[in-house]
Protein backbone atom coordinates (compact mmCIF):
# COMPACT_ATOMS: atom_id res chain seq x y z
CA UNK A 1 0.00 0.00 0.00
CA UNK A 2 2.87 2.38 0.81
CA UNK A 3 4.40 1.65 -2.59
CA UNK A 4 1.15 2.49 -4.34
CA UNK A 5 0.96 5.89 -2.59
CA UNK A 6 4.53 6.78 -3.63
CA UNK A 7 3.93 5.51 -7.14
CA UNK A 8 0.75 7.54 -7.55
CA UNK A 9 2.54 10.67 -6.35
CA UNK A 10 5.25 10.12 -8.97
CA UNK A 11 2.62 9.69 -11.69
CA UNK A 12 0.79 12.82 -10.57
CA UNK A 13 4.00 14.83 -10.76
CA UNK A 14 4.56 13.77 -14.37
CA UNK A 15 1.03 14.40 -15.71
CA UNK A 16 -0.55 17.65 -16.82
CA UNK A 17 -4.08 16.46 -15.96
CA UNK A 18 -3.71 13.94 -13.13
CA UNK A 19 -7.36 13.90 -11.97
CA UNK A 20 -7.83 10.13 -12.28
CA UNK A 21 -4.61 9.48 -10.34
CA UNK A 22 -5.70 11.97 -7.68
CA UNK A 23 -8.99 10.12 -7.27
CA UNK A 24 -7.10 6.84 -6.89
CA UNK A 25 -4.72 8.39 -4.34
CA UNK A 26 -7.62 9.77 -2.34
CA UNK A 27 -9.19 6.30 -2.21
CA UNK A 28 -5.91 4.79 -1.01
CA UNK A 29 -5.12 7.30 1.75
CA UNK A 30 -8.66 7.20 3.15
CA UNK A 31 -8.61 3.40 3.18
CA UNK A 32 -5.60 3.42 5.53
CA UNK A 33 -5.95 4.11 9.25
CA UNK A 34 -4.08 7.16 10.56
CA UNK A 35 -1.73 4.90 12.53
CA UNK A 36 -0.59 3.28 9.28
CA UNK A 37 -0.27 6.65 7.54
CA UNK A 38 2.01 8.16 10.22
CA UNK A 39 5.18 6.34 9.24
CA UNK A 40 4.29 6.52 5.57
CA UNK A 41 3.56 10.26 5.46
CA UNK A 42 6.96 11.35 6.82
CA UNK A 43 8.73 9.92 3.79
CA UNK A 44 6.38 11.33 1.15
CA UNK A 45 7.00 14.30 -1.10
CA UNK A 46 4.06 16.62 -0.54
CA UNK A 47 5.34 19.29 -2.92
CA UNK A 48 3.47 17.89 -5.90
CA UNK A 49 0.15 18.15 -4.06
CA UNK A 50 0.77 21.71 -2.87
CA UNK A 51 1.86 22.63 -6.41
CA UNK A 52 -1.50 21.47 -7.77
CA UNK A 53 -3.20 24.11 -5.60
CA UNK A 54 -1.38 26.97 -7.33
CA UNK A 55 -2.70 28.63 -10.47
CA UNK A 56 -5.36 26.01 -10.91
CA UNK A 57 -8.96 26.62 -12.01
CA UNK A 58 -10.04 22.96 -11.94
CA UNK A 59 -12.54 22.80 -9.08
CA UNK A 60 -12.49 19.03 -8.67
CA UNK A 61 -8.70 18.86 -8.84
CA UNK A 62 -8.35 21.43 -6.07
CA UNK A 63 -10.98 19.77 -3.87
CA UNK A 64 -9.43 16.32 -4.34
CA UNK A 65 -5.93 17.63 -3.59
CA UNK A 66 -7.24 19.37 -0.45
CA UNK A 67 -8.92 16.15 0.71
CA UNK A 68 -5.70 14.14 0.21
CA UNK A 69 -3.56 16.74 1.97
CA UNK A 70 -6.00 16.97 4.86
CA UNK A 71 -5.72 13.23 5.43
CA UNK A 72 -1.94 13.03 5.03
CA UNK A 73 -1.12 16.14 7.10
CA UNK A 74 -3.44 14.87 9.82
CA UNK A 75 -1.12 11.89 10.17
CA UNK A 76 1.96 14.04 10.79
CA UNK A 77 3.22 14.97 14.23
CA UNK A 78 2.48 18.67 14.91
CA UNK A 79 6.16 19.46 15.52
CA UNK A 80 7.18 17.86 12.22
CA UNK A 81 4.33 19.69 10.51
CA UNK A 82 5.47 23.05 11.90
CA UNK A 83 9.12 22.43 11.09
CA UNK A 84 8.52 21.41 7.48
CA UNK A 85 5.35 23.08 6.19
CA UNK A 86 5.13 26.62 7.63
CA UNK A 87 5.71 28.20 4.22
CA UNK A 88 3.07 26.02 2.54
CA UNK A 89 0.56 26.75 5.32
CA UNK A 90 1.16 30.48 5.05
CA UNK A 91 0.63 30.30 1.27
CA UNK A 92 -2.54 28.33 1.96
CA UNK A 93 -3.90 31.18 4.08
CA UNK A 94 -3.32 33.55 1.17
CA UNK A 95 -4.98 31.25 -1.38
CA UNK A 96 -8.05 32.44 -3.27
CA UNK A 97 -9.92 29.19 -2.60
CA UNK A 98 -11.69 29.00 0.76
CA UNK A 99 -11.24 25.23 1.10
CA UNK A 100 -7.48 25.67 0.83
CA UNK A 101 -7.60 28.40 3.50
CA UNK A 102 -9.61 26.17 5.83
CA UNK A 103 -7.16 23.31 5.26
CA UNK A 104 -4.24 25.55 6.23
CA UNK A 105 -6.05 27.01 9.23
CA UNK A 106 -7.11 23.61 10.60
CA UNK A 107 -3.53 22.33 10.41
CA UNK A 108 -2.27 25.47 12.16
CA UNK A 109 -4.89 24.75 14.81
CA UNK A 110 -3.29 21.34 15.38
CA UNK A 111 0.13 22.94 15.74
CA UNK A 112 -0.89 25.57 18.30
CA UNK A 113 -2.57 22.92 20.46
CA UNK A 114 0.83 21.24 20.91
CA UNK A 115 3.09 22.82 23.53
CA UNK A 116 6.26 21.72 21.74
CA UNK A 117 5.11 22.95 18.33
CA UNK A 118 3.60 26.27 19.47
CA UNK A 119 6.96 28.16 19.70
CA UNK A 120 7.58 27.40 16.04
CA UNK A 121 4.40 29.30 15.14
CA UNK A 122 5.11 32.15 17.55
CA UNK A 123 8.49 32.51 15.86
CA UNK A 124 6.73 33.18 12.55
CA UNK A 125 5.06 36.59 12.93
CA UNK A 126 4.03 36.70 9.27
CA UNK A 127 2.04 33.50 9.72
CA UNK A 128 0.26 34.97 12.75
CA UNK A 129 -0.45 38.18 10.86
CA UNK A 130 -1.96 36.16 8.03
CA UNK A 131 -4.22 34.39 10.53
CA UNK A 132 -5.38 37.78 11.83
CA UNK A 133 -6.09 38.96 8.28
CA UNK A 134 -8.13 35.80 7.70
CA UNK A 135 -10.66 37.04 10.25
CA UNK A 136 -11.49 39.81 7.81
CA UNK A 137 -12.26 37.48 4.91
CA UNK A 138 -15.67 37.14 3.31
CA UNK A 139 -16.11 33.47 4.19
CA UNK A 140 -17.38 33.08 7.76
CA UNK A 141 -16.07 29.49 7.98
CA UNK A 142 -12.52 30.73 7.34
CA UNK A 143 -12.92 33.50 9.93
CA UNK A 144 -14.25 31.03 12.51
CA UNK A 145 -11.23 28.75 12.02
CA UNK A 146 -8.93 31.76 12.43
CA UNK A 147 -10.67 32.82 15.64
CA UNK A 148 -10.45 29.28 16.99
CA UNK A 149 -6.73 28.98 16.22
CA UNK A 150 -5.83 32.41 17.60
CA UNK A 151 -7.78 31.59 20.76
CA UNK A 152 -5.56 28.55 21.20
CA UNK A 153 -2.45 30.67 20.60
CA UNK A 154 -3.51 32.97 23.44
CA UNK A 155 -3.68 30.18 26.02
CA UNK A 156 0.00 30.70 26.88
CA UNK A 157 1.76 33.81 28.11
CA UNK A 158 4.03 33.75 25.06
CA UNK A 159 0.96 33.70 22.83
CA UNK A 160 -0.66 36.58 24.72
CA UNK A 161 2.56 38.58 24.43
CA UNK A 162 2.71 37.90 20.69
CA UNK A 163 -0.87 39.08 20.10
CA UNK A 164 -1.08 42.03 22.47
CA UNK A 165 2.49 43.25 23.11
CA UNK A 166 3.74 43.51 19.53
CA UNK A 167 2.70 45.16 16.28
CA UNK A 168 0.08 42.42 15.90
CA UNK A 169 -2.23 44.38 18.18
CA UNK A 170 -2.31 47.08 15.51
CA UNK A 171 -3.01 44.37 12.92
CA UNK A 172 -6.05 43.34 14.97
CA UNK A 173 -7.24 46.94 15.07
CA UNK A 174 -6.64 47.39 11.35
CA UNK A 175 -8.76 44.33 10.58
CA UNK A 176 -11.49 45.66 12.87
CA UNK A 177 -11.75 48.74 10.69
CA UNK A 178 -12.86 46.74 7.62
CA UNK A 179 -16.57 46.84 8.54
CA UNK A 180 -19.04 46.26 11.39
CA UNK A 181 -19.25 42.51 10.81
CA UNK A 182 -15.49 42.02 10.99
CA UNK A 183 -15.23 44.29 14.03
CA UNK A 184 -17.54 41.95 15.91
CA UNK A 185 -15.50 38.94 14.83
CA UNK A 186 -12.53 40.55 16.58
CA UNK A 187 -14.73 41.19 19.63
CA UNK A 188 -15.66 37.49 19.55
CA UNK A 189 -11.96 36.59 19.61
CA UNK A 190 -11.31 39.03 22.47
CA UNK A 191 -14.20 37.64 24.53
CA UNK A 192 -12.99 34.06 24.01
CA UNK A 193 -9.46 35.00 25.08
CA UNK A 194 -10.71 37.02 28.08
CA UNK A 195 -12.80 34.11 29.33
CA UNK A 196 -9.78 31.83 29.79
CA UNK A 197 -8.30 33.45 32.92
CA UNK A 198 -7.95 36.74 34.81
CA UNK A 199 -4.49 37.13 33.25
CA UNK A 200 -5.81 36.86 29.70
CA UNK A 201 -8.58 39.31 30.60
CA UNK A 202 -5.95 41.81 31.77
CA UNK A 203 -4.16 41.58 28.41
CA UNK A 204 -7.40 42.23 26.53
CA UNK A 205 -8.42 45.06 28.85
CA UNK A 206 -5.04 46.76 28.57
CA UNK A 207 -5.28 46.58 24.78
CA UNK A 208 -8.32 48.87 24.88
CA UNK A 209 -10.45 46.40 22.90
CA UNK A 210 -12.80 45.53 25.76
CA UNK A 211 -13.50 49.16 26.62
CA UNK A 212 -14.25 49.70 22.93
CA UNK A 213 -16.76 46.85 23.05
CA UNK A 214 -18.42 48.21 26.19
CA UNK A 215 -18.74 51.64 24.57
CA UNK A 216 -20.91 50.03 21.89
CA UNK A 217 -23.59 49.36 24.51
CA UNK A 218 -24.61 53.02 24.43
CA UNK A 219 -24.34 53.59 20.68
CA UNK A 220 -27.16 54.97 18.53
CA UNK A 221 -27.34 51.94 16.22
CA UNK A 222 -29.81 49.53 17.84
CA UNK A 223 -28.52 46.48 15.94
CA UNK A 224 -24.95 47.18 17.00
CA UNK A 225 -26.18 47.66 20.57
CA UNK A 226 -27.98 44.31 20.42
CA UNK A 227 -24.86 42.55 19.15
CA UNK A 228 -22.73 44.24 21.81
CA UNK A 229 -25.03 42.95 24.55
CA UNK A 230 -24.67 39.44 23.16
CA UNK A 231 -20.87 39.75 23.26
CA UNK A 232 -20.87 41.18 26.79
CA UNK A 233 -23.06 38.28 27.89
CA UNK A 234 -20.30 35.95 26.69
CA UNK A 235 -17.78 37.86 28.80
CA UNK A 236 -20.05 37.47 31.82
CA UNK A 237 -19.93 33.66 31.64
CA UNK A 238 -16.75 33.55 33.74
CA UNK A 239 -16.52 34.75 37.33
CA UNK A 240 -13.54 37.01 36.63
CA UNK A 241 -15.43 38.41 33.63
CA UNK A 242 -18.45 39.27 35.79
CA UNK A 243 -16.22 40.93 38.38
CA UNK A 244 -14.62 43.05 35.68
CA UNK A 245 -17.99 44.08 34.27
CA UNK A 246 -19.20 45.00 37.75
CA UNK A 247 -16.08 47.12 38.36
CA UNK A 248 -16.62 48.91 35.04
CA UNK A 249 -20.24 49.67 35.93
CA UNK A 250 -21.48 47.62 32.99
CA UNK A 251 -23.84 45.45 35.02
CA UNK A 252 -25.47 48.58 36.46
CA UNK A 253 -25.72 50.00 32.94
CA UNK A 254 -27.53 46.89 31.70
CA UNK A 255 -29.79 46.98 34.76
CA UNK A 256 -30.74 50.56 33.88
CA UNK A 257 -31.48 49.43 30.31
CA UNK A 258 -33.86 46.84 31.74
CA UNK A 259 -35.53 49.44 33.95
CA UNK A 260 -35.93 51.88 31.07
CA UNK A 261 -37.02 49.26 28.55
CA UNK A 262 -40.64 50.47 28.43
CA UNK A 263 -39.58 53.90 27.19
CA UNK A 264 -37.23 52.51 24.54
CA UNK A 265 -39.13 51.45 21.39
CA UNK A 266 -36.15 49.35 20.27
CA UNK A 267 -35.64 47.44 23.53
CA UNK A 268 -37.22 44.35 22.01
CA UNK A 269 -34.10 43.92 19.88
CA UNK A 270 -31.79 43.45 22.84
CA UNK A 271 -33.97 42.63 25.87
CA UNK A 272 -36.53 39.86 26.43
CA UNK A 273 -39.85 41.31 25.04
CA UNK A 274 -43.55 40.59 25.07
CA UNK A 275 -42.79 37.84 22.50
CA UNK A 276 -40.42 36.37 25.10
CA UNK A 277 -43.32 36.12 27.54
CA UNK A 278 -45.13 34.04 24.92
CA UNK A 279 -42.10 31.76 24.67
CA UNK A 280 -42.12 31.28 28.43
CA UNK A 281 -45.82 30.42 28.45
CA UNK A 282 -45.25 27.98 25.60
CA UNK A 283 -42.40 26.33 27.51
CA UNK A 284 -44.65 26.02 30.53
CA UNK A 285 -47.39 24.43 28.45
CA UNK A 286 -45.08 21.92 26.75
CA UNK A 287 -43.54 20.97 30.09
CA UNK A 288 -46.98 19.69 31.13
CA UNK A 289 -48.40 18.35 27.87
CA UNK A 290 -45.94 16.55 25.60
CA UNK A 291 -43.90 13.39 25.29
CA UNK A 292 -41.59 12.64 28.21
CA UNK A 293 -38.45 13.48 26.25
CA UNK A 294 -39.79 16.86 25.15
CA UNK A 295 -41.08 17.66 28.63
CA UNK A 296 -37.65 16.93 30.10
CA UNK A 297 -35.95 19.19 27.56
CA UNK A 298 -38.39 22.01 28.37
CA UNK A 299 -37.91 21.59 32.11
CA UNK A 300 -34.14 21.64 31.74
CA UNK A 301 -34.40 24.78 29.60
CA UNK A 302 -36.56 26.45 32.22
CA UNK A 303 -34.02 25.55 34.92
CA UNK A 304 -31.24 27.13 32.86
CA UNK A 305 -33.26 30.31 32.28
CA UNK A 306 -34.05 30.71 35.97
CA UNK A 307 -30.51 30.04 37.25
CA UNK A 308 -28.83 33.08 38.76
CA UNK A 309 -25.49 32.80 40.57
CA UNK A 310 -25.04 34.64 43.87
CA UNK A 311 -22.82 37.35 42.39
CA UNK A 312 -25.44 38.14 39.73
CA UNK A 313 -28.33 38.61 42.14
CA UNK A 314 -29.04 42.29 41.75
CA UNK A 315 -32.52 43.56 42.59
CA UNK A 316 -33.37 43.95 38.90
CA UNK A 317 -32.21 40.49 37.83
CA UNK A 318 -33.96 38.84 40.78
CA UNK A 319 -37.14 40.63 39.80
CA UNK A 320 -36.71 39.43 36.23
CA UNK A 321 -36.29 35.73 37.12
CA UNK A 322 -39.24 35.91 39.52
CA UNK A 323 -41.37 37.42 36.75
CA UNK A 324 -40.30 34.66 34.34
CA UNK A 325 -41.18 31.97 36.86
CA UNK A 326 -44.71 33.28 37.35
CA UNK A 327 -45.18 33.66 33.58
CA UNK A 328 -44.63 29.91 33.05
CA UNK A 329 -47.92 28.85 34.73
CA UNK A 330 -50.79 30.43 36.59
CA UNK A 331 -49.71 28.46 39.70
CA UNK A 332 -46.09 27.48 38.92
CA UNK A 333 -45.04 26.17 42.33
CA UNK A 334 -48.06 23.89 42.56
CA UNK A 335 -47.53 22.75 38.95
CA UNK A 336 -43.88 21.80 39.44
CA UNK A 337 -44.65 20.12 42.78
CA UNK A 338 -47.23 17.95 40.99
CA UNK A 339 -44.64 17.04 38.35
CA UNK A 340 -42.18 16.19 41.09
CA UNK A 341 -44.59 13.62 42.55
CA UNK A 342 -45.28 11.86 39.23
CA UNK A 343 -43.90 8.30 38.73
CA UNK A 344 -41.57 9.34 35.89
CA UNK A 345 -37.92 9.49 37.03
CA UNK A 346 -36.81 11.90 34.27
CA UNK A 347 -39.63 14.36 35.04
CA UNK A 348 -38.97 14.05 38.76
CA UNK A 349 -35.26 14.88 38.41
CA UNK A 350 -35.87 17.75 35.98
CA UNK A 351 -38.41 19.33 38.33
CA UNK A 352 -35.82 19.11 41.11
CA UNK A 353 -33.44 21.03 38.83
CA UNK A 354 -35.99 23.85 38.63
CA UNK A 355 -36.29 23.96 42.42
CA UNK A 356 -32.48 24.04 42.62
CA UNK A 357 -32.37 26.93 40.12
CA UNK A 358 -34.61 29.11 42.30
CA UNK A 359 -33.26 27.84 45.65
CA UNK A 360 -30.49 30.43 45.85
CA UNK A 361 -32.86 33.33 45.20
CA UNK A 362 -34.80 34.88 48.10
CA UNK A 363 -38.12 34.95 46.19
CA UNK A 364 -37.72 31.24 45.43
CA UNK A 365 -37.02 30.45 49.08
CA UNK A 366 -40.11 32.37 50.15
CA UNK A 367 -42.19 30.36 47.69
CA UNK A 368 -40.78 27.12 49.08
CA UNK A 369 -41.48 27.97 52.72
CA UNK A 370 -45.02 29.11 51.89
CA UNK A 371 -45.87 25.91 49.95
CA UNK A 372 -47.45 23.43 52.40
CA UNK A 373 -45.30 20.34 52.94
CA UNK A 374 -42.50 21.41 50.60
CA UNK A 375 -39.73 21.96 53.14
CA UNK A 376 -40.72 18.74 54.91
CA UNK A 377 -40.33 16.98 51.56
CA UNK A 378 -36.84 18.44 51.07
CA UNK A 379 -35.50 17.05 54.36
CA UNK A 380 -37.29 13.68 53.94
CA UNK A 381 -34.65 11.23 52.66
CA UNK A 382 -37.17 8.45 52.11
CA UNK A 383 -38.85 10.42 49.31
CA UNK A 384 -36.08 9.67 46.79
CA UNK A 385 -36.13 6.06 45.46
CA UNK A 386 -32.88 5.92 43.43
CA UNK A 387 -29.34 7.29 43.22
CA UNK A 388 -30.05 9.90 40.52
CA UNK A 389 -32.94 11.33 42.53
CA UNK A 390 -30.87 11.37 45.71
CA UNK A 391 -28.10 13.24 43.87
CA UNK A 392 -30.58 15.79 42.47
CA UNK A 393 -32.15 16.33 45.91
CA UNK A 394 -28.69 16.75 47.45
CA UNK A 395 -27.90 19.53 44.93
CA UNK A 396 -31.07 21.31 46.02
CA UNK A 397 -30.10 20.99 49.69
CA UNK A 398 -26.55 22.19 49.00
CA UNK A 399 -27.82 25.24 47.11
CA UNK A 400 -30.09 26.18 50.00
CA UNK A 401 -27.36 25.76 52.62
CA UNK A 402 -24.92 27.83 50.55
CA UNK A 403 -27.37 30.73 50.26
CA UNK A 404 -26.96 33.58 52.77
CA UNK A 405 -30.71 34.18 53.02
CA UNK A 406 -31.91 30.62 53.74
CA UNK A 407 -31.49 30.74 57.52
CA UNK A 408 -33.54 33.92 57.79
CA UNK A 409 -36.31 32.84 55.41
CA UNK A 410 -36.56 29.16 56.40
CA UNK A 411 -36.00 29.66 60.11
CA UNK A 412 -33.36 28.12 62.34
CA UNK A 413 -35.09 24.72 62.77
CA UNK A 414 -35.27 23.88 59.08
CA UNK A 415 -31.89 25.44 58.35
CA UNK A 416 -30.20 23.18 60.91
CA UNK A 417 -31.93 20.14 59.36
CA UNK A 418 -30.63 21.17 55.92
CA UNK A 419 -27.10 21.55 57.27
CA UNK A 420 -27.29 18.11 58.86
CA UNK A 421 -28.53 16.68 55.55
CA UNK A 422 -25.57 18.27 53.74
CA UNK A 423 -23.08 17.05 56.33
CA UNK A 424 -24.36 13.46 56.20
CA UNK A 425 -24.21 13.29 52.40
CA UNK A 426 -26.76 12.22 49.76
CA UNK A 427 -26.99 8.52 50.69
CA UNK A 428 -27.13 8.62 54.50
CA UNK A 429 -29.42 6.04 56.11
CA UNK A 430 -30.26 6.36 59.77
CA UNK A 431 -29.49 3.18 61.71
CA UNK A 432 -32.57 1.49 63.21
CA UNK A 433 -32.08 -0.25 66.52
CA UNK A 434 -33.51 -3.77 66.79
CA UNK A 435 -34.41 -5.71 69.96
CA UNK A 436 -33.83 -9.46 70.16
CA UNK A 437 -36.87 -11.47 71.22
CA UNK A 438 -36.67 -14.78 73.10
CA UNK A 439 -37.00 -17.71 70.76
CA UNK A 440 -35.61 -15.90 67.69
Amino acid sequence: MAASVSELLREIAELEEPLEELRSLKTVVYSLPLTALRDLAVGLRFGVLFALLDNNDDREQIDTSVAILDRLLQALDPVYLAENFKVELQKGLQHSDDNVKILAMSQIGRIVENANAMPLILGSPELLKEMIRSIGGKKISVAKEAIKSLSKVSQSKAGLDALFMTSMLQDLKDVMAINDVVRYRIYELVVEISSVSPVSLDYCANSGLISQLLAELIGDDVLIRATAIEMVTGLAQSQHGRQYLAQQGTIDRISNMIIGAESDPFSGFYLPSSKFQEVLRRLGSISCNASTDLRVRCLDTIASLLSLSNDQQTEDLLGMTESWFHTLHSHPMETFCNMNSQPFPEIHISSLKIFTAIASQPWGQRLMISTPGFVEYIVDRSAEPDKSSKDAKFELVKTLVDSKTTAEIFGNQYYLQLRAYLREGPYFVKAVATVAVDGE
